[in-house]
């Protein structure tokens, strides 16, 4: 796993994605849509370069842009991505166990951090990590 910053506007991409594919878990009431939104947040988790989403930003959308103006530390979005997955574990385990409710309510959080994210570029996930860091350094959260 290459430790090289990341385009900024790929997570965002991302997002926006995961923000349809959320909606589309609402709407349907499918856990298995969202199981396929949990493994996509597990490779994200390990590396964010590797998700399904990075690499249709990698290949169809960053050759039409031009170099990010500049990079970011991979490591609070694999946090974010983590965060993502236990979020989606349970709304996964809400649906396809029966409790509906249950996989309505972590859906929805997710939804509104995937839309944040993607259309706001406020990574809620990210924002947790630094504020985590800056906790076990001593550094008052400011």
């Amino acid at each position: 796993m290459s430790n090289a910053g990341l385009d900024p506007r790929g997570p965002r991409f991302a997002a926006v994605i995961t923000t349809v594919v959320f909606v589309a878990v609402l709407l349907t009431g499918s856990g298995w849509l969202a199981l396929a939104q949990a493994v996509v947040f597990a490779i994200g988790a390990y590396d964010p370069r590797r998700t399904p989403y990075a690499l249709l930003y990698r290949h169809l959308v960053a050759p039409r842009l031009g170099p990010p103006a500049e990079r970011e530390d991979p490591a609070p979005v694999r946090f974010a991505q983590a965060v993502g997955l236990v979020f989606t574990v349970v709304a996964v385990a809400g649906y396809l166990g029966g409790v509906t409710v249950l996989g309505i309510v972590f859906a929805a959080f997710a939804l509104v951090a995937a839309f944040l994210n993607g259309f706001f570029g406020l990574c809620l996930g990210c924002e947790a990590y630094l504020f985590i860091r800056r906790l076990r350094a001593g550094t008052p959260a400011a």
